[in-house]
């Protein structure tokens, strides 16, 4: 599975957690206006349980999201090295075209 894959499906499931969450927070907003300490436990574990899980898929992401970063910025200065006066080109084309649209303001 490559790297945006990955991503995506870490984002996926951080989505689904996040939501389980907002669920669990609500069931716990019934509860304490019920004033059921039974339920008021319940829903609080639960919701306890759910930003746990909300909390790691988050930390997935990150690594992930870390990871791909790294990947791209290793490609990029290799292919850099393999092909310095292309890079410094194209790095010239593109001050050169920034520099006309700023200059048109």
């Amino acid at each position: 599975m490559d790297a945006s894959a990955r991503v995506e499906a870490a984002r996926e499931k951080l989505a689904h957690e996040m939501r389980n969450l907002v669920s669990d927070a609500e069931d716990m907003l019934r509860a304490a206006s019920k004033q059921g300490g039974e339920h008021l436990g319940a829903a609080r574990e639960r919701l306890e349980r759910s930003v746990n899980i909300a909390k790691s898929e988050l930390a997935n992401v990150e690594h992930a999201v870390v990871e791909r970063a790294r990947r791209t910025a290793r490609q990029t200065d290799e292919y850099v090295r393999d092909n310095p006066w292309t890079a410094v080109g194209v790095g010239a084309g593109v001050g050169l075209l920034l520099g006309l649209l700023l200059g048109r303001r």
